[in-house]
């Protein structure tokens, strides 16, 4: 609010005089005209003192309205510091001084109330003309006592104000500093400091002659907000005349920045249905200027609201602290979701004509609460399932819910409260669509119960807000309709136990093990069959279920354990599609005496010359008690030499000694027959051997290991293991030499003949020129048939040769042929060449003709000159090729084989 004073139309002009209070001097105008209302002057000057108490005149300005007569108001621009009256004299409000006076010129306007016409004036507040600081005189009290000198203490300087961002001519005088002995003297005066001498330098000076201290441009408070210097005053030697003395410069703080905020947005929240004067948020601004002043003084408001739904003044806020609070009721999350506020800061306590001010956004968003319950879809919902299935979905029940989704008020619980009083079906919620799943948790029995109807409710996982109740529309039923199907015949009991005494005969009837029938409105048969009967002892009737006996019971037969035997059997009936149960049958067998008793152990040693204890022995029965022991222990009878060379004795009931009579045995093995009876109502005796080892026993009664091996010996099953192992290692050596053997008559045919299916080149070999057939050339025959005949010198020299050999080595040597008178083999003539000739090192890695000898005389093979010729026929055998080898198996092939 402005100051505004009221003047009749007068004209008053007031000095004052005398004290602090100073008249104001105008700046060069020139004189008004008459009659022409406004101020005296455009801009005052107003010297003020250095301090002012509160209700003190200041100065007054002056103002003619040309006797108008009319109203005229008065404001001016700090009403908190000042307050103008009628007569256009200002006074101060609080105390003040130099360094609170404002920096900035007061404003001073007049306006005219009857036609709104206005006047301004500016006055500066300046303070007393050029202050003077004086170094302090050096003066000395004497004392008689001791003659001892003084010093006065120094004078405290008050600081000096200087307003910042100043836009006067510069240099600017601050203050003069003065010595008293510069009225005798040339001194020279110097500041030291920052913002003389030191950084920032350049921003004070003094005159070294005058002592006139001086700025030298504009102060920013926000940057420096005051300088410590220190004054010093010398001869022209250089000689110091004054101690120095501090000198404070405090820079006052004028508005030059705006408020900022923290930040450009601020996000908050308040929950819907919030009563008035909840806490949303708090915004905060910051302004560099003094916070000590009006200038650093900010206040907020709120500019403007979006939505203006359902009021345009949902909050307010404090305008010192800038919290946000509510001011209306009527928050709906569901109509309105977010607000958006625009903040104002302004300094100067929120002047808003003086004032600088900046904004922010406020954004505060309308969080949900529990307000609206879940309702259903519809009123009924209905499903089916099968008898007998758990954890099947029957209906999916839908609701509506206006809370925010996904939250914990928009989040549905089902819960049953009738129709299911033994707790088959559960209502799970399905976790993204919200609904209810219907879903049965126990079987359900078509027999019992057709049909189901549930009264569901649903609510949310947090409890309605205070004053919401549910609807009718969040409670729905459900009806559930039960399918029947065929189910499986079940055996009550399941397992029966039945108790019976072995050694039952076969075709026994034991008991009737029937099924019933689950599905008492299906007309159903029902047939049985055996699924599991280990010993193969019993036989169900299909129809009756009637178990008989097909083999003796024997609770001793492996497939008995702890005297239960178990059998399964199945029950299938002919429903659509059929169905099956079983059932198990246990049957206790109760013991008979019918196993005779055998001695325990069946072997056991003994020395030849036996010490006085004897051997103990025991017997087993399969049998239990009282069909097993105590046991009756004897010798047998024969053969005679039992009883004469061994006795036995009855230790226990199940115990007995046996001992030699005799003081010596020979070593060997001895079978002593014994004769045990049990104790069964009906006893049973049997006839055991046990088969004693005699041996040459040590100092320690042991058998000795050769006397162990003698004694005990080998039986006939060993004796012939080991004879076959013997028998297979030999064949074993046998069957590898043979193919050892095999192999390497196997390489050397190999060597001698290749087989044209693996020769790829399919060469010739030439083992003879025998030229054309008799007929056709003239050669003398008896050279073939009488090789011993011919002269020595006529043989054709040793060895044979290829006939693409090249004569680089010595000719191996090749067989020759015996001049024996008989015909000789051919064959083996010739295997002797192929080999002489595979060893021959002269050879190419080829096969290439061989020129051997004449074939001698006495050939059983015939002539081989009509091989090609038509005269041949095929009535020719040449099966006889077969029994030459291998080598002539493949021209056997050729000639005595079949067409193809």
């Amino acid at each position: 609010m402005l100051c505004r004073i009221v003047v009749e139309g007068s004209e008053r002009d007031q000095d004052f005089s005398g004290g602090s209070q100073r008249s104001i001097a105008t700046e060069s105008r020139g004189t008004l005209p008459l009659c022409r209302p406004g101020f005296s002057e455009d801009v005052y000057v107003a010297v003020v003192p250095e301090s002012a108490e509160k209700g003190q005149p200041l100065f007054n300005v002056k103002f003619v309205n040309c006797g108008r007569g009319g109203l005229v108001r008065f404001e001016c621009s700090n009403p908190f510091d000042f307050r103008i009256e009628a007569d256009g004299v200002v006074y101060a409000l609080r105390p003040l001084t130099l360094s609170t006076l404002p920096t900035v010129p007061l404003v001073i306007i007049a306006r005219d109330k009857t036609n709104q016409q206005q006047w301004q004036t500016q006055v500066r507040l300046t303070p007393p003309g050029l202050q003077e600081i004086w170094f302090p005189s050096r003066q000395t009290d004497s004392s008689s006592i001791g003659q001892l000198k003084r010093m006065k203490r120094d004078w405290v300087i008050p600081p000096i104000n200087v307003p910042e961002n100043s836009r006067g001519e510069f240099p600017q005088d601050l203050v003069r500093i003065r010595s008293d002995n510069d009225k005798n003297r040339s001194l020279r005066y110097s500041v030291t400091g920052p913002g003389a001498d030191q950084p920032p330098t350049g921003i004070f000076i003094i005159h070294p002659i005058s002592g006139e201290l001086s700025v030298m441009k504009p102060l920013d408070r926000e940057h420096i907000s005051n300088f410590h210097l220190r004054a010093h005053a010398v001869d022209l030697n250089g000689n110091q005349v004054e101690s120095p003395i501090d000198i404070v410069i405090n820079v006052i703080d004028m508005n030059d920045n705006r408020p900022e905020f923290i930040h450009q947005i601020w996000n908050g929240s308040v929950p819907e249905g919030s009563k008035p004067g909840t806490f949303v948020m708090t915004v905060t601004s910051v302004d560099k200027d003094d916070p000590k002043t009006a200038n650093g003084m900010l206040r907020y408001k709120i500019g403007s609201q979006n939505p203006e739904s359902p009021t345009s003044n949902m909050f307010t806020i404090n305008n010192k602290t800038g919290d946000i609070i509510t001011v209306a009721a009527g928050l709906d999350r569901e109509k309105v979701p977010q607000y958006t506020l625009i903040i104002q800061a302004t300094d100067m306590e929120g002047n808003p004509m003086y004032g600088l001010s900046n904004t922010a956004t406020a954004v505060i968003r309308v969080t949900d609460i529990n307000d609206n319950p879940p309702e259903f879809t519809a009123e009924m919902f209905f499903g089916e399932v099968p008898e007998n299935r758990v954890n099947v979905i029957v209906a999916n029940l839908t609701v509506t819910d206006k809370d925010q989704p996904n939250t914990l008020a928009w989040k549905a619980v089902y819960k049953i409260t009738g129709g299911d009083p033994t707790g088959r079906f559960s209502v799970p919620t399905d976790p993204t669509t919200n609904e209810g799943l219907v879903t049965v948790v126990k079987p359900i029995d078509y027999e019992i119960s057709r049909t189901y109807m549930l009264t569901v409710v649903a609510v949310n996982e947090v409890s309605l807000a205070r004053g919401i109740h549910s609807p009718r529309q969040s409670t729905a039923t459900v009806s559930i309709r039960v399918i029947d199907v065929n189910e499986s015949p079940y055996f009550d009991p399941n397992p029966k136990l039945i108790k019976l005494e072995e050694g039952m005969l076969a075709e026994s009837t034991l008991t009737t093990f029937t099924a019933q029938d689950p599905d008492r409105f299906m007309q159903q048969s029902i047939r049985y069959t055996r699924l599991s009967d280990p010993a193969n002892w019993l036989r169900i009737d299909a129809n009756t279920g009637r178990i008989t006996t097909i083999a003796v019971l024997d609770r001793e037969s492996p497939y008995v354990k702890d005297n239960m035997y178990s059998a399964t059997f199945l029950a299938s009936d002919n429903g659509v599609p059929p169905a099956s149960g079983t059932g198990t049958l246990q049957i206790s067998l109760l013991d008979i005496n019918d196993n005779a008793p055998h001695v325990y152990p069946q072997e056991t040693e003994m020395c030849k010359k036996p010490e006085p204890n004897g051997i103990n022995i025991t017997a087993l029965d399969g049998d239990l008690n009282p069909n097993a022991g105590p046991f009756a222990f004897e010798l047998a009878n024969r053969p005679s030499d039992v009883r004469r060379n061994w006795t036995i004795t009855r230790l226990s009931g199940d115990y007995a000694q046996l001992n030699l009579k005799i003081g010596f045995l020979e070593s060997g093995i001895y079978e002593i027959p014994i004769i045990i009876t049990d104790s069964g109502n009906l006893p049973m005796s049997n006839t055991s051997y046990l088969r004693v080892k005699v041996c040459q026993c040590d100092h320690n009664g042991d058998c000795t290991d050769q006397q162990h091996i003698i004694a005990a010996g080998l039986g006939t099953g060993a004796i012939i293991a080991i004879l076959l192992c013997i028998i297979i290692l030999l064949i074993l050596v046998l069957l590898f030499v043979v193919w050892m053997k095999r192999r390497d008559k196997e390489r050397q045919a190999k060597q001698l003949l290749i087989d044209p299916e693996d020769d790829v080149r399919d060469n010739i070999l030439k083992y003879d020129e025998e030229g054309g057939g008799e007929e056709d050339q003239d050669y003398d025959l008896s050279q073939l048939q009488q090789p011993d005949t011919i002269e020595p010198d006529t043989i054709k020299p040793v060895g044979i040769r290829r006939m693409d050999e090249r004569p680089l080595h010595p000719e191996p040597q090749y067989p020759i042929r015996s001049a024996a008178p008989h015909p000789g083999d051919i064959g083996d003539f010739i295997n002797e060449g192929l080999k002489a000739a595979d060893n021959d090192p002269t050879a190419p890695p080829y096969d290439s003709l061989l020129v051997f000898d004449y074939e001698g005389s006495g050939s059983t093979a015939g002539s081989l000159s009509s091989l090609n010729s038509s005269s041949s026929g095929g009535d020719q055998d040449y099966d006889y090729l077969n029994d030459w080898g291998p080598r002539f198996r493949k021209l056997a092939d050729m000639y005595g084989g079949s067409d193809d």
